[in-house]
Parts: structure tokens; C-alpha cells; sequence
């Protein structure tokens, strides 16, 4: 059974520019739900979460900043969206989604969140559309509450997790592992447990191969208790955002091995959906759709 935190779309006002790409927090859902891979039941919307837990991980503040909507204009405009009160309280609930994800997860070995994935946010301050950092946050939150002696972070979204690198920089029982375009943002990458730089137009069978190569390696070096992996679709050779050459079938395959790994080695993940910008929604939804539907047949 899988498990899925919901967020609404954020109704505030944005620039027009920001819509589209904001539509799939609503149409994926709903997709699901239609084609009978997940029921109703399966989603569930985030209260706010306890302030202590996001202060584990980011610096108070920051923190004191974005409730207060006290940032200054340049740390605000590096976010990238209007800054706002409904704005904070989303990345909020964003985060307890996935900390409430990972406690779902380790009864019953895997959840989502229809968001999240907001590997850009630092401890001290956001970028390119993340204003907190919901895996790092949970990550923390499972370490202080479980003791766990190794989390792995798997972030395949295009972009460079420099955000999740800089919080877990000098903390030795998060490994962090980034696979993304060399030539993409971050132009400036922060240095990940291991960071996989690919070239412009990277194919699918040379993506495949680097991750089939690497992870299972990984899995049995890190011997992690818990795996948070962000599964972004910005990797699709009509991305926007992107600049890989890799084709719906070849994100989909790039699913299949992970949450495979993950349920041979007994390993629970949680899943965060992470960037998707083409051309067309229809291809954003698919591939994204395609995460759920590969979890569906493996873990159920």
C-alpha cells in the first residue's frame, strides 16, 4: 500500500511563468486516482509541522525570517517565487510530509510526497523554489528519533543537490549521493559523499548503466537504514530546465532500479518527487505517474 502526502497548489498569486509548472501538484493526483493505481485513501494532507524540527536542520534565523517575511530583498529573489505567508506555510507542510512519509515508510517500506524534493535549500538560506529542505529535515528527524547509524539521500533530479551536500557536509551518518547534469545549475556545486557529473545529452543507456554501476555499490558500502530518494523528472530530453537526453522509458527504468534495490535490500524510502519542467503537462504527469506505478507493481 503506498502512502502520499497531498499539498494543494499554492493559490497565491504568481508570475505567469510559474504557473504551469505548479499544475501537476493537482493533475497528478488525480491521475492516480483515475487510472486505479492508488485510491483516495492512499493521500493525506500535512499539518504544520513542530517548529523544532525544522530548526534541527536550518538556522533559527532564517527561519525567524520566513515566518516573519522579514528576508532581505536578494535572499528573497534567489527563491525565486513572491515571498508570502501561504508560500512559507506550504514549504511547511511540505516538510512534515515527508517526515510524516518516513515514518509511514518504516512500517510499511515505502511512501511519497507529491511534492517536495526542495534539495536547494540550505541551512541558512533558499533557492531555485526551495525554501526548506524536506528530505535533509526528515533525515534529521529520523537520526534524532531513531538513532540510525546511516541514512543515503539518492537525488537523481538533473540539478546538483548542493543545498542537501551543504547541510550534511560534516555529518557522517547521511551519505549523500547526487547524480546530475555537469553544465546545469548549480553553476557553483557543493561537494556531495559522491556527486556523478554527466554530460550535456547523456542517453538513457549510458544514464542507466552510471546508476546501475553506482547504487548498488553504494547500498552495500553505506549499509543505510533508511533511503530518501528524489525522483526527478527533469532528467527527459524535452525538459526545459534539463540537458539530458534521457526518454520517459529510460526514466521509468531508472525507477525500477532504485525502489528495486531498495525493496530487495529491505530498505525503506521515501520519495520525493523532485523538478519535471517540459514543454507539455502531459509529459510531466506521465513520468512522474510512471514513479507510482513502478512502486505499485514492486512494493505491492
Amino acid at each position: 500500500m503506498l502512502k502520499i502526502a497531498y499539498h494543494p497548489i499554492y493559490k497565491h498569486p504568481l508570475p505567469e511563468g510559474h504557473r504551469f509548472p505548479m499544475m501537476k501538484y493537482e493533475l497528478l493526483p488525480q491521475q492516480l486516482v483515475h487510472e486505479g493505481t492508488v485510491q483516495k485513501e492512499a493521500f493525506f494532507e500535512p499539518t504544520l509541522p513542530n517548529l523544532d524540527l525544522i530548526l534541527a536542520v536550518h538556522k533559527k534565523e532564517y527561519v525567524d525570517d520566513l515566518l516573519q517575511l522579514t528576508l532581505e530583498p536578494k535572499e528573497a529573489r534567489k527563491i525565486g517565487f513572491p515571498l508570502s505567508k501561504e508560500l512559507v506555510e506550504r514549504e511547511l507542510r511540505i516538510a512534515n510530509g515527508t517526515i510524516l512519509g518516513s515514518e509511514f515508510a518504516l512500517q510499511n517500506g515505502i511512501s511519497f510526497n507529491i511534492a517536495g524534493g526542495t534539495h536547494h535549500a540550505y541551512t541558512n538560506r533558499g533557492e531555485a523554489f526551495c525554501l526548506l529542505n524536506d528530505q535533509a529535515i526528515a533525515a534529521q528527524y529520523l537520526l534524532d528519533t531513531y538513532r540510525f547509524k546511516k541514512i543515503l539521500i539518492v537525488d537523481l533530479d538533473v540539478h546538483q543537490g548542493n543545498g542537501t551536500a551543504e547541510i550534511f557536509q560534516n555529518i557522517s551518518t547521511v551519505f549523500t549521493f547526487s547524480v546530475h547534469g555537469k553544465s546545469n545549475y548549480p553553476f557553483k556545486k557543493e561537494i556531495s559523499d559522491l556527486d556523478i557529473a554527466l554530460e550535456d545529452n547523456t542517453t538513457d543507456l549510458d544514464y542507466l548503466n552510471c546508476i546501475n554501476y553506482h547504487l548498488p555499490k553504494l547500498i552495500d558500502k553505506v549499509k543505510p537504514d533508511f533511503i530518501f530518494y528524489l525522483a526527478g523528472v527533469d532528467i527527459l530530453e524535452t525538459d526545459k530546465l534539463g540537458k539530458l537526453s534521457c526518454t520517459i522509458d529510460g526514466c521509468k527504468k531508472r525507477d525500477e532500479i532504485v525502489l528495486s534495490l531498495c525493496y530487495k535490500n529491505q530498505i525503506p524510502v521515501q520519495v520525493s518527487m523532485g523538478g519535471g519542467y517540459s514543454p507539455n503537462i502531459k509529459t510531466i504527469i506521465e513520468a512522474h505517474a510512471n514513479t507510482y506505478r513502478m512502486a505499485n507493481s514492486i512494493f505491492n
